[in-house]
């Protein structure tokens, strides 16, 4: 019997990361991701997977970002009771990530239910924070770099991917193939993480293909960022920043603290972090000294450089304070969380400002706001659009499609065959088409659902 794998999301999408590779009566998958953005791939989310939870063995994590970890508390609810397996970087994220995901789900389901904006009577959150709280225990964590066997036979690798704290490429080996996920590969030359690692040798290799289709701008954060806020500054505005709390929130910091020190923008300039998780991830830098590029000093200057927001009642605060001031909060794309309070409250005075900080996926608010829509849709109203709205061309934590034609470029061997995913559709199939014209491999890009072997 082959080994197959089974694209159940991740597939001409950039959400809901989920592959079921399956080999003699065992099934294991990578990345467990919850889909956002459009309405029809969130309704994934609620839709029974083609396999029931318990006839999963294993599940193996490329890294925490909930597009690639947020379903496994549902997962755990509706039956899986194995084992999931994760890097320590990865392991300490989710404890941060899976409870306060369960948490925003039950504060907007009951937003929702207050205003009776929801078309589901009453509606329900798709878990918990218990339920992600539950599923906690099942996470194993693994050294970067040592090989483990999720099922007996089966023998997995990480190797470090760059993107975000703990994030890792997989290597999988069984029944004498080797599958390599890559991930999210993060930038060379990210100003918090190491590069990623070269990739291994591999016969079938899938990858991510977030910016497979441009690259990036030569400017870097600290000097795009810096322009928008002195314009900010100088008009006395708000700019509300949303940011991924892993990552993103760690990045904008740290540039805002060199535009400080730099004399960019004014040091005086009030920054707020309001993301409970962004507050605790940032922390937890400090615990993972080596993982990364900042110093102990830089580590320890991030959780100095805002002040941290946690209750909802200085959440609430903020919108009593006049600018000039600088708002980060989750999400990033806008799709919940407390940032859309701010830009509910913001958005209509054209002193303000939104920036985006990078990929906005479509169908989120992000992705509607960066199109220079008038309006956006937030808690049941169409608010409208005064404040100016920046996206950033430099803050994206994922390598551009250079970065990931040379990080294929880096294996020993020419592999059978490569798979692109996690990506739109234009972006995947123009990846596609760089790694047939340039390297001459054969490429493909999966439809969701789709089944191929390795």
């Amino acid at each position: 019997m082959g080994v197959n794998i089974t694209f159940l999301g991740g597939a001409n999408t950039v959400t809901g990361s989920k592959y079921l590779v399956q080999h003699g009566g065992h099934s294991l998958l990578i990345d467990c991701g919850l889909f956002q953005g459009y309405k029809q791939l969130r309704l994934r989310n609620r839709t029974p997977l083609p396999i029931a939870p318990d006839g999963i063995d294993a599940v193996v994590l490329t890294h925490a970002h909930l597009d690639h970890s947020g379903y496994l508390p549902l997962l755990v609810k509706e039956g899986f009771g194995g084992k999931v397996y994760a890097t320590k970087g990865t392991q300490a994220l989710c404890k941060i990530l899976l409870p306060d995901s369960g948490h925003i789900q039950e504060e907007d389901a009951a937003f929702a239910n207050r205003h009776g904006f929801s078309k589901h009577s009453p509606a329900l959150p798709l878990y918990t924070r218990q339920d992600a709280l539950d599923c906690l225990p099942l996470i194993k964590a693994v050294d970067m770099g040592k090989t483990f066997q999720p099922i007996p036979g089966w023998r997995i690798t990480f190797s470090p991917a760059g993107h975000i704290l703990g994030a890792a490429s997989v290597l999988l080996e069984v029944a004498g193939k080797r599958i390599l996920f890559s991930g999210d590969l993060g930038r060379p030359d990210d100003s918090i993480m190491y590069p990623p690692a070269a990739a291994p040798a591999a016969d079938t290799v899938l990858i991510e293909s977030t910016y497979g289709d441009r690259s990036h701008p030569v400017e870097n954060l600290t000097a795009e960022l810096g322009e928008a806020l002195h314009t900010l500054a100088s008009r006395g505005g708000v700019a509300v920043i949303p940011v991924f709390a892993v990552g993103r929130a760690q990045a904008v910091l740290h540039a805002i603290a060199q535009l400080k020190i730099r004399g960019k923008v004014p040091k005086a300039l009030p920054v707020f972090l309001d993301s409970p998780m962004a507050v605790h991830t940032t922390h937890l830098f400090e615990n993972h000294i080596g993982e990364h590029r900042l110093s102990p000093h830089d580590a320890h200057a991030l959780t100095r450089g805002a002040t941290m927001v946690n209750s909802t009642d200085e959440s609430r605060a903020l919108a009593s304070r006049h600018g000039p001031m600088v708002i980060l909060s989750a999400s990033g794309m806008a799709t919940g969380g407390r940032v859309l309070h701010h830009l509910e409250h913001h958005l209509g005075n054209h002193r303000n400002m939104v920036i985006l900080t990078g990929y906005q996926a479509p169908g989120t608010r992000g992705a509607t706001l960066a199109s220079g829509a008038k309006s956006v849709r937030i808690h049941g109203r169409d608010i409208d659009v005064h404040a100016e709205v920046v996206q950033l061309q430099s803050a994206s934590a994922h390598a551009d499609a250079g970065q990931l034609l040379q990080w294929l470029r880096s294996m020993p061997n020419r592999p059978d065959q490569v798979y692109v995913v996690h990506g739109d559709l234009s972006a995947s199939d123009a990846l596609r088409a760089r790694i047939e014209h340039e390297l001459g491999w054969r490429a493909l890009v999966p439809e969701h659902g789709a089944c191929w072997p390795c």
